[in-house]
């Protein structure tokens, strides 16, 4: 039973995680700029959700013909490249088209990874809902903020009501594994303490690590306080090992700036992990 529910979970993580990139691509712009709404080669973006939803690659770019070279076979797609015109020189070099937003593996397999080990350390106790609905959202938000250093607020608000709500209705049902009013005091608690962080150096935590502190709060303190502790602290333990690593090669300096989001959500599954075990 515990090892047919992982398989589902890593599925689930997969296919969620194949609608990660295009929601990735379109929040990752500076503040002062609207979100995206075409592709890397200009073409509007649209389907689902007035385009939000779709997969990795763009129909346009995918529809287009592949450029063949005279004596070679097709061209693979290129991320990086722009596509040319239509028509291109005859003698210049075949051109590319982008077909994907970002890997079209690295973030389905990390999402997968993740669903399946929430799975396998949860088992079948109704808060593991909640964790494989919000697993996506935290590759999503950790994507983002590792490219543009940004936690957008569309993400971070909505997840904290959603974390309290599925919490809130996983409390209701018989063998859950965590206490919702703990989950609400911790939420307070990193909230107020990322807060505190950021009033006494705002250069050096940003109001989107707060926001996100509330939704990561409540879910490690639905297990307790000390697992409340134990992600917390792993995630500024990670986030210092990663600067600190950078400073050692000589790629970052006291005062550079790195994405704090991705080690707050590391951490926070490692603590979760660890609570679903004890639990």
């Amino acid at each position: 039973m515990e090892a047919m529910l992982t398989v589902l979970a890593a599925l689930w993580g997969a296919a969620a995680g194949l609608l990660v990139p295009r929601a990735a691509h379109r929040f990752s712009v500076e503040p002062d700029e609207a979100w995206r709404d075409t592709c890397p080669a200009g073409h509007p973006l649209t389907g689902i959700a007035r385009g939000w939803l779709g997969s990795t690659r763009c129909p346009e770019c995918a529809a287009a013909p592949v450029p063949v070279a005279a004596g070679t076979g097709p061209v693979a797609p290129d991320d990086s490249t722009p596509p040319e015109s239509a028509s291109p020189d005859p003698g210049s070099p075949a051109p590319t088209h982008p077909a994907r937003y970002a890997p079209g593996t690295l973030v389905p397999v990390v999402t997968a990874l993740v669903c399946a080990a929430l799975a396998a350390a949860t088992g079948a106790r109704p808060e593991l809902a909640a964790w494989l609905l919000l697993a996506p959202v935290g590759v999503l938000l950790a994507t983002v903020d590792r490219r543009v250093h940004r936690l957008p607020d569309p993400l971070t608000l909505p997840a904290a009501g959603a974390v309290t709500v599925l919490l809130g209705i996983a409390a209701l049902l018989p063998e859950h594994g965590g206490s919702w009013l703990s989950g609400l005091l911790g939420g307070a608690a990193l909230g107020g303490f990322y807060f505190l962080l950021f009033l006494i150096n705002p250069n050096g935590m940003g109001f989107g690590d707060v926001k996100l502190a509330l939704s990561l709060g409540v879910a490690l303190g639905w297990y307790g306080w000390a697992v409340l502790f134990a992600g917390g602290f792993a995630g500024f333990l990670l986030g210092a090992a990663y600067g600190f690593g950078l400073m050692v090669l000589r790629r970052a300096g006291r005062k550079t700036g790195i994405p704090f989001g991705p080690f707050m959500i590391t951490g926070a599954l490692l603590g979760i992990l660890l609570g679903a075990l004890a639990a």
